[in-house]
């Protein structure tokens, strides 16, 4: 038996996302939705998480909300912003809260980039730890919000690789390989290559 409701939805592993399309002068039946999973979750002996679970609108319908969802007689809490799969998604459908929260993440993990580098660890494996460890925290997922940037989160995210190549390599631009030294790329010309009506992205 597998889960199934009357409006779409989307699963991974034990994560269930519930999204539906509200025509203008329509009501929702997100309600009618999540009482059908739980039915069904039910009957296949698996609990939902009320606590969990989050409720987002998107466009007009937030300036004329509808009533709160309730689950298993608890409140669905509302969020302007809730991380889906690792990108933090936001009602405004804008990319600040995850842009920040993805290069705090990778500027922590650029202190054993330091702790490497005072160890005398060869510039090869401190570029590798780079492109292993700290750069797929700054491209995770990024053909969903690289299109919808501004220039100001994309240079926010370039700031990250700046200050691994100072560590690297002890400069700050971006250089040409030679037999010391490795070629580095901007983000921004190697992030990602698009193709029309595809989520495909290409890396070097």
């Amino acid at each position: 038996m597998t889960l199934q409701t009357s409006c779409l939805m989307h699963k991974f592993i034990d994560d269930t996302t519930l999204f539906e399309f509200v025509a203008k002068s329509t009501t929702s039946c997100m309600k009618a939705c999540c009482d059908e999973l739980v039915h069904q979750s039910e009957e296949m002996r698996m609990n939902v998480n009320a606590r969990k679970t989050k409720e987002m609108l998107i466009g007009p319908m937030a300036k004329d909300p509808p009533p709160l969802l309730s689950l298993c007689g608890a409140t669905v809490e509302r969020v302007p912003v809730f991380k889906l799969l690792g990108v933090h998604v936001s009602s405004d459908l804008k990319w600040t809260k995850h842009i920040d929260a993805v290069v705090s993440k990778a500027a922590s993990r650029l202190y054993f980039l330091k702790q490497l580098r005072r160890a005398d660890v060869p510039t090869r494996d401190l570029l590798h730890f780079y492109t292993t460890v700290v750069r797929p925290v700054l491209e995770y997922a990024c053909p969903v919000w690289y299109p919808g940037l501004t220039s100001a989160r994309s240079e926010l995210l370039e700031s990250v690789q700046k200050r691994a190549i100072r560590i690297i390599s002890g400069v700050g631009t971006y250089l040409s390989g030679t037999a010391s030294r490795p070629t580095f790329k901007s983000g921004t010309a190697r992030r990602p290559t698009f193709w029309p009506q595809t989520a495909y992205c290409t890396y070097d």
